[in-house]
């Protein structure tokens, strides 16, 4: 009888691949087909956290002392060692998160270009001249790095997010201390190892897996982690928050969304329909972008609906390997639980059901599969309205006018994104200026935003900072003022 070996991913520390000395390991699980194990990874201890954080400082100061164009250069290496090994990271993202393969290919080809973005953020200016009242003084600002810098990712892009991360902190001059969700901390190893093949010094980038309790908990209270960047659930974000606050030292959130799209009564209806279900539905609604209220003036209420229903009935549903899939499993059975008791809560708090609700057997895999489920809801109190579901499901909420379409989206603790359909320009002038979201999207979908663009929210969305684009800048370095005179 044949045996299949199951791959064994240890930490990256120090440049080199260590076990856990806990001797213990997590295992990576297909959700498209949960008998399938993707990979083993270390379930870490503290013990491991300071090894790796002890390793970063070492590290720090002779990384800083390299020129933004040195750093730069090893970014632009890893980015064409993961050119090289695309397929390779494709599969294992589609495996362990459960997202379609053209959708984890897309994400691995921003994350790329991510990397490339940061290489030549090394050769830009770092700080202003200033004029100084005095005229025989000079006056400047400079930046510096913040020393070692934790970064704490999520599962549901396992590629992308850990890079938009991680290659801005290492082209401004910090080292880095990684803990990636244990759901797809495979895909980030064979990142991390892109890393040591394109020579990056050993100690700049550190990998610790694990329990977000032990490695990320270790990660918010350590006293030699200058800086935290977290991307998950808001009750982990405020934790991290209240740690760091204790600390002194900065953190950048990026959390939860229950994300509106307004269709006015004057827009493009097959637009708004393709753009409601892509981004409700992609990646089986596991953005914190993704479309979560829909909100429809009652003029077109009717005729959107039925388009809408009539398109969602088309997707097809099933692992993410398969080209013909348009839509992947939850990205685990914890996360797959959770959405069925969402669909059910909503149930029986009286929203009427249009469309799915109900798991879709897969006989042969026994994936974690959920049917798109679209809702219409007439009390905006209700779970299904106002909490984040992570998963593929939308409330339809009728208004009677845009006032009320805004006043309705608005009604939320969170404000990450929004969209709204319309071809009258006052109309959307109007929405960027009334609607409470950080990232505004007009006659487009609610998720997705280009990488060199700020990315962040408002109210219980973000801590208020920016990532990506020049806007990183802000958190990965503090600004000094140099005042000289001769």
């Amino acid at each position: 009888m044949s045996t299949v070996t199951t791959a064994n991913y240890l930490n990256y520390i120090n440049g080199e691949w260590i076990e856990s000395n806990s001797n213990e390991t997590i295992e990576s699980i297909n959700p498209a087909a949960p008998s399938e194990i993707v990979g083993v990874i270390q379930s870490s201890t503290t013990d491991d956290l300071d090894k790796a954080v002890e390793a970063a400082k070492h590290a720090q100061k002779p990384w800083r002392n390299l020129s933004g164009a040195q750093r730069g250069e090893i970014l632009y290496k890893v980015a064409g060692l993961m050119e090289e090994r695309l397929e390779e990271i494709t599969e294992c993202a589609t495996k362990e998160m459960g997202k379609t393969l053209a959708e984890t290919k897309g994400e691995t080809k921003r994350g790329i270009a991510i990397l490339k973005y940061y290489a030549g953020e090394g050769m830009r200016k770092v700080g202003d001249v200033i004029p100084s009242t005095d005229n025989e003084a000079l006056m400047f600002t400079t930046r510096v790095p913040l020393g070692v810098v934790g970064v704490i990712t999520p599962w549901n892009f396992p590629v992308a997010i850990p890079i938009w991360k991680v290659a801005p902190a290492l082209i401004y001059g910090n080292t880095v201390v990684i803990k990636p969700a244990s759901e797809s901390a495979v895909t980030f190893a064979k990142i991390a190892q892109c890393f040591a093949d394109a020579g990056l010094p050993k100690g700049v980038l550190n990998m610790v897996t694990g329990s977000g309790a032990v490695v990320g908990g270790g990660i918010a209270k350590h006293p030699d982690i200058k800086g935290i960047t977290f991307t998950g659930s808001n009750a982990v974000g405020k934790s991290i928050a209240h740690e760091a606050m204790k600390r002194g030292v900065k953190y950048q959130l990026e959390m939860g969304g229950k994300n509106p799209v307004i269709v006015a009564k004057d827009a493009d209806l097959e637009l708004a329909v393709d753009a409601v279900i892509k981004g409700a539905f992609l990646s089986t609604g596991q953005k914190c972008t993704a479309t979560s209220r829909v909100i429809v003036e009652e003029a077109v209420y009717d005729r959107f609906v039925e388009k809408l229903v009539i398109e969602t009935k088309k997707i097809t549903i099933g692992s993410g390997l398969h080209a013909s899939s348009w839509m992947g499993p939850c990205a685990s059975e914890s996360q797959y639980k959770n959405v069925l008791q969402a669909i059910q809560t909503g149930v029986s708090d009286g929203a009427k059901l249009l469309l799915g609700g109900k798991p879709y057997e897969d006989k042969e895999s026994g994936g974690y599969f959920v049917e798109p489920t679209i809702f219409e809801v007439a009390d905006q109190e209700i779970a299904i309205a106002r909490e984040e579901i992570f998963g593929p499901v939308i409330a339809l909420i009728k208004v009677s006018s845009l006032e009320s379409a805004v006043e309705v989206a608005n009604d939320s603790a969170y404000g990450l994104s929004a969209s709204i359909f319309t071809q009258n320009i006052t109309r959307m002038l109007k929405f960027v200026q009334e609607m409470e979201a950080g990232l505004i999207r007009i006659n487009a979908e609610s998720a997705g935003v280009e990488l060199q663009a700020p990315f962040g929210g408002m109210k219980e969305s973000s801590s208020h900072s920016r990532e990506q684009g020049e806007a990183a800048k802000e958190f990965f370095t503090s600004i000094k003022t140099v005042f000289v005179k001769g």
